[in-house]
């Protein structure tokens, strides 16, 4: 569950181990040529998760138990690589939908893209990331409760600090992440603004 300026979301979580899990991993190249990213959840990590059933195992985005899960735990350095848009967009659209990330660090790129879809990225300290992977494997069915406002998250008996830098914050907690829909927003202003510029000829 989230609501519309992305302040508080709340919702079971799954865990992904792993330092410099890059794009690549997350969605594999052969999808990049998809005119739209309708159906991209169903392919998200889907090398890691053939590889993990060749060796008679399950990755987590395939375990039962993680079906409805929310939120996303991640560890050093994740979505690093190439820049791709088709990663987060691959993350928020599987299952019922990723809402927001929480990992050790980010690579910068993915981060900002996860921020120009609204989906949070925040960051913990190492310790409080393993509590908070084990928490989930163990208790898969719990409810994990990031507080954005407060930075805070906090799931059974686990509650740690989140970093996230003042401007996405900023953005997220006034509903102003969407770049495209501000500039929607602001067509008069920005046609006022253009109008009073000694060399504008008019809008072709």
């Amino acid at each position: 569950m989230i609501d519309s300026t992305r302040t508080t979301i709340a919702g079971p979580a799954i865990p992904v181990r792993g330092h410099d899990i890059d794009t690549d991993r997350i969605i594999p190249a052969r999808y990049l040529k998809c005119v739209v990213f309708e159906g991209l959840g169903a392919h998200v990590f889907e090398d890691d998760r053939a590889q993990q059933r060749r060796a008679n195992t399950v990755h987590p985005f395939e375990h039962p138990r993680h079906a409805s899960a929310r939120i996303l735990l991640v560890n050093r350095n994740f979505g690093c690589g190439s820049s791709r848009e088709h990663a987060p967009q691959a993350i928020m659209r599987w299952g019922q939908g990723i809402d927001a990330i929480v990992g050790e660090s980010f690579a910068e790129i993915f981060q900002g893209n996860c921020l120009a879809m609204g989906i949070p990225c925040v960051t913990v300290d190492e310790a409080d990331m393993a509590l908070l992977m084990d928490l989930a494997e163990v208790q898969p069915d719990v409810t994990f409760t990031l507080d954005l406002p407060t930075r805070t998250l906090k799931a059974g008996d686990v509650d740690v600090p989140v970093h996230l830098a003042d401007g996405p914050h900023q953005q997220l907690i006034e509903g102003r992440w969407d770049s495209m829909g501000e500039l929607v927003a602001a067509t008069d202003q920005i046609a006022r603004t253009a109008a009073a510029l000694p060399y504008f000829t008019g809008w072709r």
